[in-house]
């Protein structure tokens, strides 16, 4: 299980865009978003990095 905490996630429009970002790099990925605490976890067995930088791309970069 991978877990993110993205600061700029705000919305539900956010959420969306979030797991559809996760979706690209493993469509087979299991997403939960959660705006009011601004995290995403996400069951995959891709690669940390890779969902990362997805996240970063879709304008939701993770907090180090």
């Amino acid at each position: 299980m991978l877990e993110f905490n993205l600061p700029d996630m705000s919305c539900g429009h956010c959420a969306s865009t979030v797991s559809q970002a996760c979706k690209l790099v493993d469509p087979a990925a299991k997403v939960e978003v959660d705006v009011n605490s601004k995290r995403v976890k996400i069951e995959s067995a891709g690669d940390r990095r890779e969902f990362a930088q997805a996240l970063t791309e879709a304008g939701y970069p993770p907090a180090p």
